[in-house]
């Protein structure tokens, strides 16, 4: 999903919310999926879209020089899709589960050629043979399929007319099935490996919007891993890689849009 795209999303969905909420203002007009919410369990649907990056702690030794960065994450949009399994603790609180596929692509860039400086070895590093980093040396394109799967705690107010907002907060399991954890191959051979099972937690913010046959609801979602996806190169290859990054998490901002 392009920027463009993104943007027509969130404007369009904008515009259909200020639409529908000025007709729920409307005097004397009936609510509608009055005993939704009073269901003990229900489901639904989920699209969305992405703004998705990594967090990165350099190594002070092969991360830095001179005090410049020498690794580097640009951003990047993608999309989604997943489904709501909502169960209903009272009134006020309701506990989802939304477990979904998300595709991104991210893109990271080593400009660590200063690390030739110890190719004679080191305290973490053997002596190495320096090599002159190309463009596809220093360039990963790095592609993910993720499987998440977050649990979150949902706190709503009163229904306004057939409008009802929320916050919820929770933890994610994520599945990332092109990882390259296993592979023999690592960064010298232009593989790069991050780990397959990661964690993270998420908080959301949206409005429900209830319509004769569906609620709809715009949301706001981050998610933050919490531990360190980078899988070391393997003990032979230079430090222009992996040693150059202490920790990498991903984290993402995601535009949502609910259907149930």
């Amino acid at each position: 999903m392009n920027k463009f795209l993104l943007k027509a999303l969130v404007l369009a969905s904008v515009s259909f919310a200020t639409v529908a909420n000025a007709q729920f203002r409307t005097r004397n007009r009936m609510d509608r999926l009055e005993d939704f919410d009073q269901k003990k369990i229900s489901w639904g649907f989920y699209l969305n879209g992405n703004m998705i990056d990594y967090k990165i702690v350099l190594d002070p030794r092969y991360g830095m020089y001179e005090n410049h960065n020498l690794v580097s994450s640009k951003e990047s949009t993608s999309f989604g899709a997943g489904l709501i399994a909502k169960f209903r603790l009272n009134d006020y609180l309701d506990v989802r589960v939304e477990p979904g596929l998300q595709f991104a692509q991210r893109q990271l860039t080593f400009n660590t050629q200063s690390n030739d400086i110890y190719s004679d070895g080191s305290l973490t590093n053997a002596p190495f043979i320096p090599i002159a980093l190309t463009e596809k040396d220093r360039v990963r394109e790095i592609k993910s399929t993720l499987v998440d799967i977050p649990v979150l705690l949902e706190l709503h107010g009163e229904r306004w007319y057939n409008s009802r907002p929320y916050v919820a907060a929770g933890v994610n399991y994520i599945v990332n099935l092109q990882s390259n954890s296993d592979s023999a191959d690592d960064n010298l051979q232009q593989t790069f490996r991050s780990t397959t099972h990661n964690f993270a937690w998420s908080a959301e913010m949206g409005i429900q919007f209830y319509f004769n046959k569906f609620k709809l609801t715009p949301a706001i979602r981050g998610t933050f891993f919490m531990n360190n996806e980078m899988v070391s190169d393997n003990a032979a290859t230079p430090p222009y890689w992996s040693a150059a990054v202490s920790t990498l998490q991903t984290r993402a901002i995601m535009f949502v849009l609910k259907f149930e």
